[in-house]
């Protein structure tokens, strides 16, 4: 096996956090919580230039013991977007490059992928959109390599990126499916910064796919030419920690697809 598709010994093999008791959880939301954070009909996100986001969003996760956010002022959330989910570990390929665009692509090929993150804040039983809060991506190529950790790829950036999200909370990246390397199902790294008053707070977590839509990807070009075979969901320890409950729920739009993901930070 080639080297670089090794992963790094101190790297994607520790999960971090919990997931939440049900008591812990009601706890934490108080008694008005199921009031605040009851599903209501919503309007569709506007299309990305590039390409579409779905009309309907998956019901997704946030920190559990990670740093508190501060929360920025924003319309109450019509969708149940804090439920407390885990944290996993930010894995040895993370850079602070500090890129603001929304297409982290470059020339990277494969196969177009349109991620939306809406972000809340949970603070006293109300589920609110979190404006400001910055989302930054990063994630392998359909070779399984990331980009500015290893020799051949120093210095270049694609498949990484940040944007802020916006009043309704949202942030919203066009990128390829991801492809796979040695000892790791595949996924999606993504970390949540929030500032206010000089304190601030950082959520990291990863997003997983399920194994049909792999499937079906990896039997398409370029990832048909990766030789090997890949980790599945069931196989990743640090899937397993996170009891399925970081797995996104994809549409398919002719060649392309699309994810939202809702997260509400505690």
């Amino acid at each position: 096996m080639d080297a670089r598709w090794t992963p790094a010994p101190d790297g994607d093999d520790a999960p971090i956090g919990r997931i939440l008791s049900r008591r812990e959880v009601l706890a934490l939301l108080g008694a008005t919580a199921v009031v605040a954070c009851a599903p209501a009909v919503t309007s569709p996100p506007a299309a990305s230039p590039a390409l579409s986001f779905p009309a309907t969003a998956s019901a997704i996760p946030t920190a559990a013991g990670a740093p508190a956010p501060v929360a920025t002022t924003g319309a109450v959330a019509a969708m149940p977007r804090c439920i407390v989910r885990p944290a996993l570990t930010e894995g040895p390929f993370f850079v602070d490059t500090q890129l603001d665009r929304a297409d982290i692509r470059e020339t990277r090929p494969g196969v177009p992928l349109a991620l939306a993150f809406n972000v809340s804040r949970l603070s006293a039983g109300q589920c609110r959109s979190l404006q400001g809060a910055v989302v930054d991506v990063w994630h392998c190529d359909a070779a399984g390599v990331y980009s500015d950790v290893e020799a051949a790829s120093r210095g270049q950036k694609w498949l990484r990126g940040l944007q802020a999200s916006d009043a309704s909370g949202q942030s919203r990246f066009t990128t390829v499916y991801p492809g796979w390397y040695q000892g790791r199902a595949v996924h999606i790294h993504f970390k949540i910064r929030t500032t206010d008053g000089g304190r601030s707070g950082d959520f990291t977590s990863q997003v997983f796919f399920d194994e049909k839509l792999n499937d079906e990807v990896f039997a398409q070009a370029p990832y048909a030419q990766r030789p090997g075979s890949r980790t599945r969901n069931e196989g990743d320890s640090i899937f397993r920690s996170s009891d399925g409950k970081l797995t996104l729920a994809v549409t398919r739009s002719g060649g392309a697809y699309s994810a939202t993901f809702d997260i509400g930070l505690a």
